[in-house]
């Protein structure tokens, strides 16, 4: 039996942006589902898998480019995947933003918004990340235009990042626009020292090999840090790189480096070794201080976080007399943004090394009337803790992208709080949880903020009081 041929649109449309950035196409009543182009494009698409309501596809060629296209600034747009709407207007990027919030809450939520804030853009759409980590690879990954180019390319190493959907190929970043400098100065600067040392380049297949990951991290106050995980313990080798840094780059206030053999790449379960100055770096929000180690979660987008923590306080509306519960604290950064407004905040998160960096930062801070825990949400939230420290008037949450656990929705339709703030980083698990959660609140407010321009990753704070009747 001869392979069926694969089904060819020409000259289709595209119409919308659908969910995670996905572009959305109709043709004969059907639904099509594509990566890569935008509303205004006109394109010739092969159909790759097809449902019962819905394909998806492969954009073969664009054969007419939408007039909301704009020229891409980053030169490996198209290749790195970082940053797929960089071809379109920052202006466009927003509304659409806005839609994907507010069609998740009246699709997935059925509920009815009071009032519906516009999506609060950031201020910076370059540069304004404060951390960003790349992977060392024996061999890179070749762009088309260099496979074109017809030079020989034989295992040249690569620092960068990983291209979509392959774990084992990371293409060679030069300029990444995302972070200011020395960001980049730091990376080229590690790649010549490896180069010419000859140093090898971790081999993600065969997992071995001496260098393995870089990070870089920043903050609103000026203090960087370096952090070099290597799969092979050489200390006089990784000594010749840090101390070259330390001698370059005035600007870094931690300097510190990891050996990793683990199968992955995760270095929270991992001793990082202090080479220079602090183990953390310093943020401030406020005149508030936050501690930012080596594996705390901290926002990355400084300024951008600064404005999304006074949209949820203004959300919560603190009168001086709440017990506020922030359900999935991290490093207890909004519970501390809150305290001085709140009579009791009480953090609890997952991670324990998140709750230590709070209780440090609150201690810093001569924060008093923050209490946290550590543990799982479900296991932590309980009619004990309540007990112990109150029942929440208000409480804030902002879980991951998987949204809150059914126990902890049912503890909250359980506790009744008088308001509830629900910061979320995905749209539809929000949407989902609120309509759990409609039959004893109204969603008062609403308000998208982009966190991540350039891509279709948007946050949005929701407001939730009590019903009255």
């Amino acid at each position: 039996m001869g392979r069926r041929r694969k089904q060819i649109l020409e000259n289709v449309t595209i119409l919308d942006i659908a969910d995670k950035g996905q572009a959305l196409a109709r043709v004969d009543e059907m639904v099509v589902f594509v990566t890569g182009v935008i509303p205004g494009d006109v394109c010739d698409i092969m159909i790759k898998r097809k449902r019962k309501n819905y394909a998806e596809g492969h954009v073969m060629r664009v054969k007419e480019f939408s007039k909301l296209r704009i020229d891409p600034k980053c030169g490996y747009f198209g290749v790195c995947g970082g940053c797929k709407w960089q071809h379109l207007t920052y202006e466009k990027q927003l509304e659409f933003k806005n839609k994907q919030v507010g069609d998740a809450l009246q699709r997935i939520g059925k509920v009815q918004v009071e009032a519906f804030e516009p999506i609060l853009g950031s201020a910076n759409v370059f540069e304004y990340r404060n951390k960003l980590e790349f992977s060392f690879s024996h061999k890179r990954w070749l762009t088309q235009e260099e496979i074109d180019s017809g030079q020989v390319f034989d295992d040249v190493p690569s620092l960068g990042f990983h291209v979509p959907g392959r774990w084992d190929k990371v293409l060679d970043i030069k300029q990444c626009h995302l972070m200011g400098e020395p960001s980049n100065a730091i990376r080229n600067r590690v790649r010549e020292m490896a180069l010419a040392n000859e140093f090898s380049y971790y081999n993600l297949n065969e997992q071995k090999g001496f260098l393995r990951n870089l990070i870089v991290r920043s903050t609103m106050t000026g203090e960087w840090m370096v952090i070099l995980s290597v799969a092979e313990d050489r200390p006089k080798d990784v000594k010749l790189i840090l101390d070259t840094l330390v001698a370059e780059f005035p600007q870094l206030a931690s300097v510190l480096w990891v050996y990793n053999n683990k199968p992955n790449d995760t270095i929270a379960d991992l001793d990082i070794q202090v080479h220079h100055g602090k183990d953390h770096i310093l943020e401030e929000m406020e005149g508030l201080k936050f501690r930012v180690g080596p594996k705390s979660f901290y926002q990355t987008n400084g300024p951008q976080a600064y404005e999304l923590y006074k949209v949820a306080r203004d959300f919560a509306d603190l009168k001086g007399d709440e017990v506020v519960y922030d359900l999935y604290t991290g490093t207890g950064t909004i519970a501390q943004f809150v305290a001085k407004k709140a009579k009791k905040v009480v953090g609890i998160e997952y991670v324990e090394a998140a709750i230590d960096d709070a209780k440090v930062n609150a201690e810093l801070n001569g924060i008093d009337n923050c209490t946290f825990y550590a543990g799982d949400m479900k296991d932590v939230f309980t009619q004990e803790l309540i007990a112990k420290e109150g029942k929440p008037d208000v409480v804030i949450t902002d879980p991951p992208r998987a949204g809150m656990h059914a126990d902890v929705v049912a503890r909250l339709n359980e506790l009744l709080p008088d308001r509830i703030v629900y910061v979320s980083c995905n749209p539809a698990t929000q949407a989902r949880d609120v309509q759990l959660l409609s039959q004893n609140y109204e969603v008062k407010k609403a308000r998208p903020v982009d966190m991540f321009p350039h891509t279709h990753h948007v946050e949005s704070v929701v407001l939730l009081e009590r019903r009255t009747t």
